[in-house]
């Protein structure tokens, strides 16, 4: 299962690079024009599409892409004539260390709050936590952004506002300006994972084995970590995944919203620039995250539910 998934995955993420090499050899206005400005001559520009490979043709020069993404060479910035790599390089380090924690600190919190209002099923706990996670489900990232930062950072003054940070720098040498980027991924994503946890753990603990174990005597909260848990995990596991590849999207957003040195700033920036080989490069990089996770998240849910990887 783990080769064919894989096969799979190269394939799509094969398709995925044709496509967003053909979407952005259409797309309007001229990189050439817009690094040098309005006022340049003709033949500057003639010059310049030639020293940037924009006379190319479309066949030509998808080969010469391609071949340069299997040996790891992503091109040249049309803007910073940097190495696509070394400029991406710094940016990638920090949005993995923002998708990481959230990822952590929202699988963590969702799991456990979702246990505990499975236990306490149509309590006060659960139906506040319910109102909670409908109302932060329906709120976009970058308005969870605005309200962390007005609340946090402009009322309570307890952290900075916007996440910038030197050129080149990585978030860990100023660890405070992680945390609002942070916040507002685990309240978005959070709702998410609680629901599908209590509902996998409530209907675990209304299952026959559950109550055999009650007439046994086993004790609720044994049965909760113990049983009922463990048995919720898979659709649990298969939802944080689906949250994960939701973070590596959502990060435009919120990076944006704190101006926060990522890879979601970065392909802003490259958008609006039209610096075509940045956009590439990110979008290849976040397919091929996509699929690496999706395989990852099968295996993981494999590894929790023996009787899917035993032979029937």
């Amino acid at each position: 299962m783990i080769l064919r998934r894989a096969g799979w995955g190269v394939l799509s993420v094969v398709a995925v690079a044709v496509i967003v090499y053909a979407a952005t050899a259409v797309l309007p206005g001229d990189a050439a024009q817009a690094i040098l400005g309005k006022q340049a001559t003709p033949e500057r520009l003639a010059l310049l599409r030639h020293q940037l490979g924009l006379d190319k043709s479309a066949w030509a020069g998808f080969a010469d892409w391609f071949t340069g993404l299997l040996t790891g060479d992503f091109g040249t910035s049309l803007q910073t004539q940097q190495p696509v790599g070394a400029l991406l390089a710094p940016r990638l380090w920090n949005s993995a260390a923002l998708v990481l924690l959230a990822a952590v600190v929202s699988s963590v919190i969702g799991v456990v709050l979702g246990a505990v209002t499975a236990a306490r099923r149509d309590g006060l706990l659960d139906h506040v936590l319910s109102i909670v996670s409908l109302v932060a489900s329906a709120l976009p990232e970058y308005i969870v952004g605005v309200f962390v930062v007005l609340f946090l950072a402009v009322k309570v003054h307890a952290l900075p506002a916007i996440s910038i940070l030197d050129p080149g720098g990585h978030i860990w040498d100023d660890p405070g300006k992680i945390v609002l980027p942070v916040l507002t991924l685990t309240i978005v994503v959070v709702p998410y994972i609680l629901r599908m946890c209590r509902g996998s753990v409530v209907e675990a603990l209304d299952s026959d084995y559950a109550e055999v174990a009650r007439l046994k005597g086993v004790s609720e909260r044994r049965l909760l970590f113990r049983h009922a848990l463990p048995n919720a995990l898979a659709p649990t596991i298969q939802v944080i995944g689906l949250s994960l590849i939701y973070l590596a999207g959502g990060i435009v957003l919120v990076e944006t919203v704190f101006q926060y040195p990522g890879i979601g700033l970065a392909l802003v920036s490259a958008v609006s620039t039209r610096d075509v080989p940045v956009i590439q490069a990110l979008v290849v990089l976040l397919s091929t995250f996509y699929v690496v996770l999706n395989i990852l998240t099968d295996v993981a849910v494999l590894l929790v539910t023996p009787r899917r990887r035993l032979p029937r």
